[in-house]
């Protein structure tokens, strides 16, 4: 690692974070729909109210699934759907547990190439195939987990400079470049979907029919 992480923005978190590969996968897994930083300090949130120093696969899937519920959703919540993803954050640490033993840095620990890596995360429970990418050009980009291919394997998210997602994020002007690259692809997204809309909508009045021939 060749600077310290600034996912979280929080000095506490940041180092659960760097050193635990379960608390980034569980980091990473609860970014979605909630801003980065909130995710990416649910980790530490989690060990703390466990009363750890970091979290363990096999405590956290063996959790009463009720009891692990009410502790994401204690105030402040760890997530905006704290039901739906303390089902998921044990889910993975189950997989993990039958997978790895429960060593979540063996996911990546011993892979040969980017996209056996990309695989293996494409596996994970909760990881579709953009937050596959996304974490594995975290890893290749903030952990120094680079096999061969790396950057190929994790797309865009991989190129050297940009500023897509959390794995370009090392303080609070990368955080803020990738919020507004993201602002900047959503209205582009927008103005696509606003263009094929008037494009469907002229199409009836189009062609032969129109002329009555």
């Amino acid at each position: 690692m060749t600077h310290p992480l600034r996912l979280a923005q929080r000095q506490d978190a940041d180092e659960l974070l760097a050193r635990s590969p379960l608390a980034a996968l569980v980091g990473m897994l609860l970014d979605q729909q909630i801003p980065m930083e909130w995710a990416f300090t649910g980790p530490h949130t989690i060990a703390t109210r466990l009363g750890r120093d970091d979290l363990d696969a096999h405590e956290i899937a063996a959790y009463p699934s009720v009891a692990f519920g009410a502790l994401l959703a204690t105030k402040p919540a760890v997530h905006r759907y704290p039901g739906s993803m303390s089902r998921r954050v044990q889910q993975l640490c189950q997989y993990l547990v039958d997978h790895y033993g429960g060593d979540a840095g063996a996911v990546w620990r011993d892979a040969e190439s980017g996209g056996e890596l990309l695989r293996r995360l494409e596996a994970l429970p909760g990881f579709g195939k953009q937050k596959a990418r996304i974490f594995l050009a975290l890893l290749g980009k903030q952990f120094g987990v680079t096999p061969e291919g790396w950057r190929e394997a994790a797309g865009p998210y991989g190129e050297e400079g940009s500023f897509r997602s959390v794995a370009d994020i090392t303080g609070p002007e990368s955080l803020a470049r990738v919020r507004a690259t993201k602002q900047e692809a959503k209205q582009e997204a927008k103005r696509v979907a606003k263009g094929t809309e008037k494009g469907t909508a002229k199409e009836p009045g189009s062609g032969p029919a129109e002329g009555g021939s």
